[in-house]
């Protein structure tokens, strides 16, 4: 980063915080057994690595508020892709998504109970074409905290869309992750610049404690 680029966001005012407001909402997003597979065509080595083990972490916690909504989002497609459209055609490596293929299935360490919400989709945003905007809003949530991969695909998505649908959006910065740090850290910074706040996984933790104790 150059001092010119820090003078000229500085001028707009990017990366200015947000006032969060009171009912949380935890996406967790595609934590796919595809991103864990050294032999899969999306292995995501370290960067995804530490995005799992901080989203396992983070969940531990919301287990301990029945209230809070939590979020679960998986990418699937009929075998093929014929629901994929463009997108399927553009990345060959989406057809480790077809339904029915173990690559496709959420990683073993979220274990999902009934009260999850389970968004399922064939495009990189959460909220493109599934009800999830509707969903939360029905739980009068204001604020989201998203974890998942990758940061600069279906994470960064998400989050446009997310304060396009007039959430406090909050990404969680360790607690998402990419296969390359240049793509994690570039996206991380856009994000915060222009669409939300970035906190840690601590930071996570602390915030859902307080907002939760309060209700």
């Amino acid at each position: 980063m150059t001092e010119d680029l820090k003078s000229n966001y500085s001028k707009a005012k990017y990366h200015n915080p947000q006032k969060y407001g009171e009912k949380l909402a935890i996406i967790f997003i595609d934590f796919a057994n595809a991103y864990y597979d050294k032999n899969s065509p999306l292995f995501g080595a370290e960067g995804c690595q530490i995005a799992l083990e901080n989203s396992v972490k983070l969940l531990s916690v919301c287990r301990n508020y029945e209230s809070l909504p939590i979020v679960f989002t998986e990418v699937k497609y009929k075998n093929g892709g014929e629901d994929g459209g463009a997108f399927y055609k553009k990345v060959p490596a989406l057809s480790c998504f077809d339904e029915g293929k173990k690559s496709q299935e959420i990683h073993s360490d979220f274990k999902l109970i009934k009260s999850d919400i389970l968004i399922t989709k064939q495009y990189p945003s959460a909220f493109f074409k599934t009800d999830l905007e509707n969903v939360l809003k029905q739980k009068n949530v204001d604020t989201l905290l998203l974890t998942g991969v990758t940061t600069s695909g279906c994470v960064r998505a998400t989050c446009i869309d997310s304060i396009s649908s007039n959430f406090v959006t909050l990404v969680v910065s360790d607690a998402v992750g990419d296969r390359a740090k240049e793509p994690h850290e570039a996206n991380l910074f856009d994000m915060s610049a222009k669409y939300a706040d970035l906190i840690t996984t601590n930071e996570a933790i602390e915030l859902i404690k307080i907002k939760m104790q309060n209700k």
